[in-house]
């Protein structure tokens, strides 16, 4: 027999997760604050738990996936839960982690914090992986049931890191969607269609990651590390009046600007700050407050 899991919250993370369980055999328990919730996974042959305690007494593991670490407090202070394991993959600030794991403790569990880097249906799907921190030993010790849900990725034991690498990869995703869709605008202003522009961006967002002397995050990376931007013969000066002209196209095309204004705003202010002669990387010293 599978080693049986808890899950509290059923929202729709919440149910992926349990339906992943129990599809992978695992004797899974489940608790929501609105009952009802639970009724297509009791069909599937999940338990539901009429009390926090009785959740918490049948598992060691208890995966909870709630709304934020609120919930969590709410729904089980007050609860036995010495001698779990609570695996949290809730959204939350690092700071709260952090204190998310000293109230565990304070209660006889031990937590490990998780960043869920897919949408509830690639829950358990082969490109599916989760940010988990907090005591190694603890996800060695359930690393064959939570691979269930993904990969499991181990960042260190700090509790606040699961969330912190969580949020750096959200805003890098949907930074960049959303540059696409303010880039498909701007061309939507000359009749130039979305499925036009598409091969050249996707070449574009490729060239960012390629692994050589040509990716851009790979260059961005080593000048970063060694402290290094050289401008050469592209200096974030000649980019940011680039800014300029990309900010009044979009105001020419008659969209939204305060993306394209903000990403000006940022090169002007690096510029300002006396990096006008080096390259783009120079930037991250505006973003670090330096």
């Amino acid at each position: 027999m599978k080693a049986p899991v808890t899950v509290v919250g059923l929202g729709p993370m919440g149910k992926a997760m349990a339906a992943t369980f129990l599809k992978n055999g695992h004797p899974t328990t489940v608790w929501n604050r609105t009952a009802s919730k639970a009724a297509p996974l009791v069909e599937q042959g999940a338990t539901l738990a009429a009390t926090p305690d009785e959740a918490l007494a049948a598992s060691e593991l208890v995966v909870i996936s709630q709304t934020d670490y609120k919930a969590m407090y709410s729904s089980l202070d007050g609860a036995q839960m010495k001698g779990r394991v609570l695996v949290n993959l809730s959204s939350g600030s690092p700071d709260e982690l952090r204190r998310a794991g000293e109230w565990a403790s304070g209660n006889g569990a031990e937590l490990l914090t998780g960043g869920v880097m897919v949408p509830p249906p690639g829950i358990g799907q082969p490109s599916a992986y989760i940010f988990y921190s907090g005591p190694e030993e603890l996800l060695d010790r359930h690393r064959e049931t939570l691979r269930e849900l993904g990969d499991t990725t181990y960042v260190g034991a700090d509790h606040g890191l699961s969330n912190l690498y969580y949020q750096a990869q959200l805003y890098l995703f949907w930074s960049t969607l959303t540059a696409y869709m303010h880039s498909i605008a701007m061309l939507e202003s000359a009749g130039v269609s979305a499925e036009q522009f598409r091969p050249f961006a996707t070449e574009t967002v490729t060239s960012l990651g390629i692994d050589g002397p040509m990716g851009f995050l790979r260059i961005i990376t080593d000048e970063i590390g060694a402290g290094t931007y050289p401008g050469g013969d592209n200096t974030l000066l000649m980019q940011a009046v680039g800014a300029d002209h990309m900010v009044e196209t979009a105001e020419a095309a008659g969209i939204d600007t305060l993306g394209p204004r903000a990403l000006r705003d940022l090169l002007w202010r690096a510029v300002n700050a006396g990096h006008g002669a080096d390259g783009l990387t120079s930037v991250i010293n505006v973003i670090r407050g330096a």
